[in-house]
This record gives C-alpha cells, structure tokens and sequence, in this order.
C-alpha cells in the first residue's frame, strides 16, 4: 500500500476516533464538574449588561483561534451563532475585495479576493465534548497567476518554479477537522484532532485569524517561517491542558501543498512537532514550538525534496477596551534550518479597533531568505530583507449579523544593496485599497459559555 493511502487512512481513523470512538465516553455519566453558569431565572443572555458578561469565566476549551493554538482569553469571537437542540454552530470568515500594486522591477497589479468561510458544529458528548470543523476558499478562482503580488514573500512553487514577490492563494479545502475533549483528572482535559486538513501544533494562531492581522488582507512575508503549516493534508494531534498551560504533540504530513489548489495532497504522516501553550493571564497567550517537517520543500529542478527543522516562538498580548474596541498585538519569531543552513524571522504586528468600526492596523518583518526563497539566479547568498506595512479599515453598520467595511494600506520592502540590480531600488513602496467583508462580534458571554 502507497504512503499516500496509508496517510489517508490514518486521517479517516483520526477522524472516525473522535467521530464514532465516542460511543465509550457517551455511556459514561455526564460530567459532574461544576460548570459556571448563569441561573436559567435571569434575564436572556443577549440582554445582560456588559458587566456582567466580562464576569463569565473563561474556559480554556475555547481559546482554540487556528487548529489547537492558542488565543487570550480576552478576544472578541466574529462570528454568526446559533443552536439547535444540543448542537452548538458558528460560522467565521472574512472576505476581502482588492487591488494591490507593487513597485519595482519585481513589482505587479492584481485585482482579486482573497477569502475563507469556516464552519463549526459542537455538542456534549459523555463526560466531554466533540467539534467539527470545516474551512473554505474560493481563492483558487479569485486569486490568479500563482498568488497575489506581495513583495519579499516567498514560498512553495507553481509552473515548476518557486514562489517569490507573490503570496500563493490557499487551497480550497484549509480545514477538515474534528475533535474531540474531556475532563482528564482534576482541573486537567485531555482532547484528541485529526484532520483531513488542518493545523499541526507547530506556531502560533495562523495569521488569518489572529486578531492582530484580521483587519490586514496582506500575508507576512514571514509566513514560512511560523505558521505555514496551518494547511497540512493529515494530521493527528493529541493533548493535555489546564485553565492556564497547555502541552500538545502532532504527527502529520509536512509536505508543502502542491500548486493544484482544488484537490488534497495526501502524504505520509511522517513530520512531528510538539508545543507549549501558556496564558499567565486572560490577556497572554504565550507559546513554544518545534518540529521536523519531513520532505517539506520541493528541491531544485529533479533535487529531492528538502527536510526543514522548524523552531517558533510568540506571544500574543489582548486589551479589551470599552465600546466593544480591542488592542491586539503579536510579536514572534521562527528558525528554519534546512540543508545546513538555517534562518531567522521575526514578526512584530498589532491593531487597535474602536467600537468594532474603526481599525488602525501595522505591521513590521525582518527575515532571511536564501536566493533559491527569492529565485536569484547563480547566487547562494543570503539576504536580510525586511518590510513594514500599516493600514487603516472602516468597518460600516451591521447588516444581518455581518460587517461591510473598506480599507486601504502602504507598504515599504527593503532590500540589501547586492539586490538592489534585482528589485530596481533597495525601498520599495506598494499599496492596497478594499473591501472587506466579516460577521460583527459576539457578545463576549458567548465564547465563555
């Protein structure tokens, strides 16, 4: 039997683990643990005064922004809700219309959308509780030419050749998960993933749901350094955790997802990563990560394919301001360590949202990349580059549960002077304007329900 069906088995019995291996917990008694809940005898959650819906207690079950990673406790939920006998749904995602432009010699145009809609389904089962989710693009259709211009980002290949100065669109299927978790021993839980899909526990938060970022259309250009893996064909996580840490391993396919967009590229689940998760306090959520990607990167021409050692480290600090506003930074960086050599990212990005309406977003990289990452011709060099990015949205009046706003961005890439003959200048400025698309936020009682 191929590695590629055995991969795929091994998903299906992940998910068949959580799905229908639930049958032992189900016969269990309910859990007996004291669960904090308003009495049925106050007035409706929707109506309850704001103070009273920051006293709910966070429950460290639901702090999940991406995979199994982490976000504070106090993080805003955008999404639609809604119940149905025991079954829990909500549905995220965010939608961008855009053109961008790039300057130099490497610079280009685009009009395009970037997007994704997740949804996610969750009921008790026995002593815990399972969710599934699934996540969607259109960006195979709406992002053309191998990705949108992105000047400095660099990463997996398309026509046979790397990606570089563009971000790749996303697959059409980002996540198909489920997952299952359940009182442990204690104030500890222990929970189970698998995925089709889905996210290892490797980085932090993925960059399209940190709250840092959302307001941002734009992919760091230190993507492949800390959260490229969030779409990875297989994967099988298991962990335990408490109100405070969290400590997690994976096993999963590590290859990155070939330029067909549209289908699952199964592989052998033989990529490994471990992380631990802190939140010290509801405004923190800290975390360390490592991980052997096995074959990760296709190799140049008929080479083999390239294994990379990836190291990751972030902190993600929240600060719920009043009128529904939050101030919402991350800063964080990756090591890659391939063929040899290895390289550092660092990423520092924040946002600040008034009245869920106005958002002033920023964001500053400095990373290097090798000159096969940036497809330099006859050079093994490796060049500092760096880029810094700040952006402004107005998000308009709710309609049925949904946010319209539009935007607009400048950016500058700064390159070394041995590149200055391959970009045209060493500061190179873009710009971006759109229109976005996202559900409004939550009450905060929700996510602490």
């Amino acid at each position: 039997m191929s590695s590629r069906r055995v991969s795929c088995l091994c998903c299906v019995l992940a998910v068949a683990l959580v799905v229908v291996g639930v049958p032992a917990a189900l016969a269990q008694p309910p859990d007996q643990t004291p669960q904090t809940q308003m009495p049925q005898t106050q007035m409706p959650k929707m109506q309850m005064p704001e103070m009273q819906m920051h006293m709910m207690p966070p429950q460290p079950q639901d702090r999940e922004g991406s995979g199994t990673a982490w976000l504070p406790d106090d993080t805003p939920m955008y999404a639609l809700h809604g119940s149905h006998g025991p079954w829990t749904f909500m549905v995220h995602g965010s939608a961008f219309f855009q053109y961008l432009s790039e300057s130099g010699d490497r610079g280009s145009d685009q009009l395009g959308s970037i997007n994704w809609l997740m949804g996610m389904a969750r009921r008790s089962a026995g002593r815990g509780r399972v969710t599934f989710r699934g996540m969607l693009s259109l960006e195979p259709w709406t992002i053309r030419e191998c990705g949108y211009p992105n000047l400095l980002a660099s990463g997996e290949q398309c026509n046979g050749e790397q990606i570089h100065d563009r971000q790749h669109p996303h697959d059409l299927f980002m996540e198909l998960s489920a997952l299952y978790d359940a009182p442990l021993a204690g104030s500890m839980r222990w929970q189970i993933y698998g995925a089709a899909a889905g996210e290892p526990a490797l980085g932090p938060v993925a960059f399209s749901h940190r709250p840092s970022a959302m307001a941002n259309p734009i992919a760091p250009i230190t993507h492949h350094w800390l959260d490229s893996t969030h779409i990875s064909f297989g994967v099988i996580t298991a962990g335990i955790y408490n109100a405070r840490w969290k400590a997690e391993a994976s096993v999963f396919n590590g290859r990155e997802p070939d330029e067909y967009r549209k289908d699952f590229d199964f592989g052998a689940l033989d990529s490994f990563s471990g992380r631990v998760s802190l939140t010290p306090t509801s405004r923190w959520a800290l975390q360390v990560s490592a991980a052997k990607l096995t074959q990760a990167e296709q190799g140049e021409g008929t080479a083999p394919r390239i294994d990379v050692t990836r190291v990751t480290a972030s902190a993600a600090y929240h600060r719920l301001l009043g009128g529904d506003g939050l101030s919402a930074t991350t800063i964080a960086w990756g090591f890659n360590e391939e063929s040899g050599h290895g390289s550092n990212a660092l990423l520092a990005e924040t946002s600040l949202t008034l009245h869920d309406r106005d958002v002033w977003f920023g964001r500053f990289e400095a990373v290097g990349k090798t000159a096969h990452d940036l497809g330099v011709d006859e050079s093994f060099e490796r060049f500092a580059v760096a880029k810094l990015q700040g952006g402004y949205a107005r998000y308009f009046t709710t309609w049925k549960g949904l946010k319209p706003g539009a935007g607009a961005a400048l950016s500058l890439g700064f390159v070394p002077g041995s590149l200055q003959a391959v970009y045209g200048r060493r500061v190179n400025p873009g710009g971006a304007v759109f229109l976005t698309l996202r559900p409004a936020a939550m009450p905060m009682m929700h996510m602490h329900q």
